[in-house]
């Protein structure tokens, strides 16, 4: 089954240039996928964030997958900061296909969560050492 989807994915960052740039390199790396085809895209300027010394630009980018999974994945790969699902306007998903997806998704968690994880001891460990430091 094919999906069609809008969806949007913002950078964040400093300098405005490279933020610009960023966002140049996702369309680039996007378009080069095997998982999915760009049907187009669009690029809206950088601008500056309020009150705050970032930059933040988005694309919003129209894909073709073949199956649920490279949407997923899509997801996994560009963490965009949404998706509109615009064909079919309703489907059918086997229940197989829906386990797999939550499995992937569950385990993508679970590997976050060992890296916040393992960051938040290791700045528990910072901060003790450069207190040590003062004394």
């Amino acid at each position: 089954m094919k999906f069609v989807a809008k969806t949007i994915i913002e950078v964040l960052g400093s300098p405005k240039e490279h933020v610009e740039e960023t966002v140049k390199l996702l369309i680039e790396k996007a378009k080069r996928s095997k998982s999915f085809e760009v049907l187009r895209h669009e690029v809206f300027p950088a601008h500056e964030v309020k009150d705050k010394p970032f930059w933040t630009a988005f694309t919003e980018m129209e894909i073709k997958t073949d199956d649920v999974y490279s949407l997923v994945g899509f997801c996994f790969d560009f963490l965009p900061s949404s998706m509109e699902i615009i064909e079919p306007l309703n489907f059918n998903i086997e229940a197989n296909q829906i386990n797999d997806v939550l499995n992937d998704l569950i385990a993508r968690l679970h590997q976050y969560d060992m890296i916040l994880k393992n960051i938040h001891a290791e700045n528990i460990i910072l901060k003790r050492e450069i207190e040590k430091s003062k004394n």
